[in-house]
């Protein structure tokens, strides 16, 4: 297959008989790609190009079919009378194709936190979607991310996390300097028009805010590095920037652990667990629910946030404390979740890993003052993990529940699931650009 542009074909607004020229007309895109025209006689190959036009199309079945998917829900029906969104939302492959490109390639998104990039030379990496990345703090310090893959044969550069000097390439070694500059492409005498500083890696724009390590895939500013903090903040968090690092959402406590979860569920799901305001608590996290005062709980929505705050019962006799006195839930949209309870913090980054799988990576802070007491830790990740597997179980209940043909749409319990529809408007809201 050939990429070709139109402006390649001024034959065809000769074809007024067929209307090609005015159909030509009609393509959004200028690139559109054809079969390979020598292997064609030209009536084929004009065929075959008005074939590959009506699927390209804006009106194309295909992209009707992601618009239908998508005006199934209607987020100015106020909740309580909403149904929620329906159920291809969580089981379609090219519905997550279509969040791909409107929610998660479109604005900042949480990818690691800034213990793993504190000194130069660290790195660490991570995939969204089809999109390979490289984070990475260069030898003078500077932070920098790149697709992680070779510009020779497409090679993955680096795995894992830890630190390097430079980035080799696994399979032909061509080297290069962690500030993106190639810095060796071997065994290439002879090569013509090769200009070494045109092959350097593709940078992705970076930044921090608090502890947290963010990237952005949107191709319009892919060149751009480093931005300011508090641009970011605003970007990411809207008018919650400050509440957050008002409320200990900050740099001071210590990483202690990483754990990862793959669950048999669309990532939306464990969203929608997140945000139904404690809804399934009492139901299904027993140990839990008897260390808050649900009756306390509240929500608030901004503009890409949401924050679920409820208070915590009485300290158990044995003077375990996890939770402190008060627990802040915020949501940041689409797949970031930030929970701050007592001395802890954790947070929880969802992956989509297919339409009816995704990854959700756990990571929890706590206080430097109690790093040491390894019996307070142990007992606290205990609890929390006890609480994940109890999540997974009903998230991968409902999955299969929304494959069933029994069901399509349901409604909002009004006085607790605020949030929850918060998140599926602001998903619309994204979903409809550009369609």
């Amino acid at each position: 297959m050939l990429v070709l542009s139109l402006a390649q074909f001024p034959c065809f607004s000769s074809l007024s008989s067929m209307g090609i020229g005015e159909t030509l007309a009609t393509v959004s895109s200028s690139r559109i790609l054809v079969p390979n025209l020598r292997t064609h006689s030209p009536t084929s190959s004009i065929r075959s190009l008005v074939t590959r036009i009506s699927c390209t199309h804006p009106f194309s079945p295909k992209i009707d079919a992601g618009r239908k998917m998508v005006d199934a829900f209607d987020p100015t029906i106020p909740l309580d009378e909403a149904l929620t969104p329906p159920s291809s939302w969580y089981t379609e492959p090219s519905f997550l194709s279509l969040e791909f490109d409107r929610v998660f390639f479109r604005g900042w998104q949480a990818v690691g936190y800034t213990e793993q990039i504190s000194n130069p030379h660290d790195f660490f990496t991570g995939r969204l979607g089809n999109v390979e990345f490289v984070i990475c703090r260069d030898a003078n310090g500077d932070l920098r991310a790149f697709h992680n893959v070779c510009r020779h044969h497409a090679s993955l550069l680096a795995s894992g996390s830890g630190q390097k000097s430079c980035f080799e390439c696994p399979y032909h070694g061509w080297t290069y300097r962690l500030d993106g500059e190639l810095l060796k492409a071997t065994r290439i005498s002879g090569i013509k028009n090769f200009r070494k500083n045109d092959f350097g890696l593709i940078p992705i724009k970076v930044a921090t805010w608090g502890p947290f390590v963010l990237i952005s895939l949107d191709q319009n500013i892919l060149s751009q590095q480093n931005t300011v903090e508090d641009i970011v903040g605003k970007e990411w968090l809207g008018s919650t920037s400050n509440l957050l690092s008002t409320n200990r959402i900050d740099s001071s406590l210590k990483h202690i652990c990483r754990r990862e979860y793959t669950i048999e569920c669309n990532w939306k799901v464990f969203c929608d667990n997140y945000l139904d305001g404690g809804y399934h608590v009492p139901h299904a996290h027993g140990g839990l629910a008897s260390s808050l005062q649900l009756n306390s709980y509240e929500t608030l929505t901004f503009e890409k946030v949401s924050i679920q705050r409820c208070e915590s019962a009485s300290v158990e006799q044995d003077g375990f404390d996890r939770l402190g006195s008060k627990a802040l839930y915020a949501f940041v949209y689409p797949n970031f979740m930030i929970n701050r309870y007592g001395p802890w913090m954790d947070t929880n980054l969802v992956v989509p890993l297919c339409s009816t799988k995704c990854q959700v990576i756990f990571d929890y802070f706590l206080d430097a003052s109690l790093v040491d007491d390894n019996v307070f830790v142990e007992k606290s990740l205990e609890e929390s993990e006890r609480v994940q597997i109890e999540d997974i179980a009903l998230c991968e209940g409902v999955q299969r529940g929304l494959e069933s043909p029994a069901y399509c749409s349901g409604r909002y319990a009004p006085s607790v699931e605020k949030a929850m529809h918060h998140f599926h408007c602001l998903l619309h809201a994204n979903l409809c650009n550009d369609i």
